[in-house]
């Protein structure tokens, strides 16, 4: 199990830029994958981004395909373990809790990174808001 703190959510009008990121409290090959999630008021949870964590795949949901960069760090001497997500070109319906999730089912494959149910890990959430 790790712990997952997000930051770096804010307040930004339309067209703006954000940087989530995501730290988890250690690497361990355990993990498989790491991800992106968003909910807004009354609507369901959205997976945004996500990265296969023992390789080099990305993944986005379309909603966010060409705006949203999703980016992973990790130094295994040091036990450091970071997920990122750069957004741009920021949209009202962007407006939402952000969530970063982190997943040791195995075995992993890409077709699971949308599902909410494959990831173990949360974190708190941080706000992102976009408006003019």
């Amino acid at each position: 199990q790790v712990h997952l703190v997000e930051s770096g959510g804010g307040s930004v009008q339309p067209g703006g830029s954000l940087k989530l990121s995501c730290a988890a409290s250690k690497y361990t090959r355990e993990t498989k994958a790491m991800a992106w999630f968003r909910q807004a008021p009354g609507k369901e949870r959205e997976a945004v981004a996500g990265v296969y964590t023992q390789g080099v795949n990305t993944y986005y949901g379309d909603s966010v395909k060409g705006r949203f960069t999703v980016s992973h760090d990790i130094d295994p001497d040091r036990s450091e373990n970071t997920l990122y997500l750069q957004m741009n070109n920021l949209k009202p319906e962007d407006t939402a809790m952000y969530y970063c999730a982190a997943s040791t089912f195995f075995p992993w494959y890409g077709g699971l990174w949308s599902d909410s149910e494959k990831y173990q890990d949360w974190g708190q959430g941080t706000q992102v808001t976009v408006s003019s």
